[in-house]
C-alpha cells in the first residue's frame, strides 16, 4: 500500500503512533516468545496487524477515559499508558503482575490509567461500557467509556444490549469494531447475516462509520472527531475498522483454516509498514525509523528477562481479591 501524505500532517503526532504501534507489536512478538518458552500461563491471543486500531484509539483517550477491551488486548492497554512491565509479569503469573498475577492475558486491567479490562467472554465488554457509560452520566463527568471488540461479538446478545442501551439514554460511549475476518476459526461473514455492525448500529440510531483500521491517519482522525462529538453531548458513536488477524486466534493456533496466500497478500498492508511509508513520504529518515522498531525490542525483551526472572507470588495471596461468602450449606436452607 502506497501512503500518500494528506495535507498539514502532524508529523510528530505520527512519530508517536508509529512508536507505540512498534512498542504494541514487539511486547506481543516477545509474549510469543514466553509461551514457546512454556513461561506463559494460559493462552494469549495476539493482535499482530491490527495495531493502528489500539495506537489510534487508545491515544486519543484521556487518562480518565475509561477503557473495555477484548482477550486479545495487549495493544489496547499499552496504548492507553499501562506499563510493559506489569503487564509481562501477569502473563507470566509472576509478582508484580498488574492483577498480581491472577488475571493472564485475557484479564488484564490497571485502573490507574482507565483500563476497565480485558475480558475472556466475547462481547461482555460492550455491557460493561455501556454501563460506565451510564455511571459517567449519572455523575456529570466529561470523560467518556470507549469499547473495543473484534466482529464475532456482533454475533452475541450483549452488542444489541449495550448498544439499545446506549442510545436510549444517549451515553457517552464509543463503540470501535475491529473487523479482522474472524470469529475465533471461524470466517465471520460465514456466521454474520445481513450487511453487518455499521448497519446494525445504524438502525438503533447511533451514528456509524467504516474506516481503513490498517491507515493510522484514517483511524486517528476518524477517533478525534467522533471523540469530540461524544464528549459534546452528541451520545454514542460506532466506528468499524477494517483489518486483518495475521496470526493465529491463539499463539499456538497455526491457523491453517485460511489460505497462506491471503496471509501473504495481507502482509503487504501491515499498519506499522503503512505508517512508515507514510512518515518516509513526508521527509522522516528511515534510520530513525528503524530505530523505533530497535527501541521497542530492546524494551520489551528487557521487560522479558526480567519478567522470567521474577519470583511467584506468596502463596497467602491465593485468597486475597476472592469473594468469600462462606459455606452455602449454611444458609441454603
Amino acid at each position: 500500500m502506497s501512503a500518500s501524505i494528506p495535507p498539514n500532517l502532524d508529523i510528530k503526532r505520527y512519530l508517536n503512533h508509529h512508536k507505540m504501534m512498534n512498542r504494541i507489536r514487539a511486547f506481543e512478538e516477545t509474549a510469543a516468545m514466553a509461551n514457546e518458552d512454556g513461561l506463559v500461563l494460559g493462552a494469549i491471543h495476539l493482535s499482530i496487524g491490527q495495531e493502528s486500531i489500539a495506537s489510534g484509539v487508545c491515544q486519543n483517550l484521556e487518562k480518565d477515559d475509561f477503557l473495555l477491551s477484548t482477550h486479545r488486548g495487549h495493544g489496547h492497554t499499552l496504548a492507553k499508558g499501562a506499563d510493559p512491565q506489569s503487564m509481562m509479569l501477569e502473563l507470566l503469573g509472576r509478582k508484580g503482575g498488574i492483577c498480581r498475577g491472577k488475571g493472564g492475558s485475557m484479564h488484564i486491567a490497571d485502573f490507574s490509567v482507565g483500563m476497565l479490562g480485558a475480558n475472556g467472554v466475547v462481547s461482555a465488554n460492550i455491557n460493561i461500557a455501556a454501563g460506565a457509560g451510564h455511571a459517567i452520566k449519572l455523575k456529570g463527568g466529561n470523560n467518556i467509556s470507549c469499547c473495543i471488540f473484534g466482529d464475532g461479538a456482533i454475533n452475541r446478545g450483549p452488542f444489541l444490549e449495550g448498544l439499545n442501551w446506549a442510545g436510549v439514554f444517549r451515553l457517552p460511549v464509543l463503540f470501535v469494531c475491529e473487523k479482522n475476518g474472524f470469529a475465533s476459526t471461524t470466517f465471520t461473514e460465514a456466521m454474520t447475516s445481513g450487511t453487518g455492525s455499521k448497519d446494525r448500529a445504524e438502525s438503533l440510531g447511533i451514528p456509524a462509520e467504516e474506516i481503513d483500521g490498517n491507515d493510522i491517519v484514517a483511524v486517528d482522525e476518524c477517533v478525534r472527531k467522533n471523540i469530540n462529538e461524544i464528549r459534546s453531548g452528541g451520545g454514542p458513536r460506532f466506528i468499524l475498522c477494517k483489518t486483518y488477524r495475521l496470526h493465529g486466534h491463539t499463539a499456538s493456533d497455526p491457523a491453517l483454516y485460511r489460505d497462506q496466500e491471503d496471509v501473504d497478500e495481507a502482509w503487504k498492508n501491515d499498519p506499522i509498514l503503512n505508517c512508515k511509508e507514510l512518515l518516509k513520504n513526508a521527509g522522516v529518515i528511515e534510520k530513525d525509523l528503524a530505530g523505533h522498531r530497535d527501541d521497542a525490542l530492546a524494551e520489551m525483551l528487557g521487560v522479558y528477562d526480567l519478567a522470567k526472572r521474577a519470583p511467584w507470588p506468596d502463596l497467602q495471596l491465593a485468597y486475597e481479591d476472592v469473594q468469600d461468602s462462606g459455606d452455602p450449606r449454611e444458609r441454603a436452607y
